[in-house]
């Protein structure tokens, strides 16, 4: 019989119910979702999934010996919630950020090894359509060699700026974003040979971090993240150059589309995340002849779902972390880092 992982989160809100348990749910042949902890039972606004036990002791759920997998789902304190289900003897994977500071996470990494558990950031959006998508055209070779890629995540949400009166670094645009598409960069392109860093706050000192523009230099390439709250209209999600051509995929992967409507991923919806025609990324590069192409790019599916996969190999067949401890720590180094910048 296959091994089934019994899992407990640590976190009964959106992170939770949006973003993973869908699709662990999706596996049921690897997990089960036994505990689900929240501070306050009553504040729960969520529709509580069939056959779980939701509870306020936290306690409890650590001390489960069916429990082997803890996933911390909360907007805040990963770090102590984390060290808390380490020490309980659970392994772990922890929502983005993953920590507030790189002491806090290389902590965390040295408690796992020396309990022999095993501690992984959770970068679901490795598996967005839109990156690999663009990964497929670049590995095609149709735009030569690879000169530049720009990566953008923006919204139009002023008034997210505008309500906030006071400068946390934490709960900012680089923490709760850059997250994202720094891990995304280093897991395609690996760790640069240099970087620079800018990262602001739009409308004045003490105020939030809105925006930020982080350069990756590697040999040939150089891979741009930018971001910002104050984009009426969103630059493409990837663009990349080559030397015969270049790619762009203007829309997102449309999981969180789908699920912030509750549109879920189950079997009634076979078509959940997946791209219509008209999201299409579209080639415009020369052949090996000379000839001119423009051509549309069917997206390649993305699915959150396979994350959790590679969560069940590392845990029941002993194979490497998707998310090595390198990576997450270079993320942090960079956020420390570049939000020195704001005050």
């Amino acid at each position: 019989m296959q091994t089934i992982i019994n899992v407990g989160f640590i976190g009964a809100g959106k992170s939770t119910h949006r973003y993973q348990a869908p699709f662990i749910l999706r596996r049921k042949d690897k997990f089960k979702i036994k505990t689900i902890w929240a501070r306050n039972l009553d504040h729960i606004s969520w529709e509580r999934i069939p056959q779980v036990t939701y509870t306020d002791c936290l306690e409890d759920m650590l001390n489960d010996q069916d429990i082997s997998l803890v996933v911390i789902s909360t907007p805040v304190m990963h770090y102590e919630y984390a060290k808390m289900a380490l020490e309980h003897g659970k392994n772990v994977v922890c929502e983005k950020p993953f920590t507030d500071t790189y002491e806090q996470a290389v902590e965390l990494f040295n408690l796992a090894e020396e309990k022999n558990l095993k501690i992984m950031c959770i970068q679901n959006r490795r598996f967005d359509s839109d990156f690999l998508t663009t990964q497929k055209v670049i590995e095609s070779g149709i735009l030569g060699d690879l000169l530049e890629v720009e990566m953008h995540y923006d919204y139009y949400r002023p008034y997210v700026s505008e309500n906030t009166d006071h400068f946390n670094p934490y709960q900012g645009y680089l923490y709760g974003h850059a997250c994202h598409t720094l891990d995304q960069a280093i897991s395609y392109f690996g760790f640069p040979d240099d970087y620079h860093l800018e990262v602001r706050q739009l409308l004045g000192e003490g105020r939030m971090n809105d925006y930020f523009d982080i350069d990756f230099f590697y040999k040939q390439t150089k891979v741009s993240i930018k971001s910002s709250y104050f984009r009426v209209k969103s630059r493409p999600r990837f663009v990349a150059y080559g030397k015969k051509g270049m790619f762009t995929k203007e829309t997102e992967d449309r999981q969180e589309y789908d699920l912030k409507r509750f549109y879920m991923p189950t079997s009634d919806h076979p078509d959940f995340g997946m791209d219509r025609e008209e999201h299409y990324g579209e080639a415009i590069f020369y052949d090996e002849h000379g000839e001119y192409h423009q051509e549309k790019i069917p997206t390649i599916n993305g699915d959150y779902a396979r994350y959790y996969d590679e969560v069940y190999e590392m845990l029941v067949n002993n194979k490497e972390p998707l998310v090595k401890k390198e990576q997450t720590l270079f993320v942090m180094k960079l956020l420390e880092e570049g939000i020195k910048q704001c005050k």
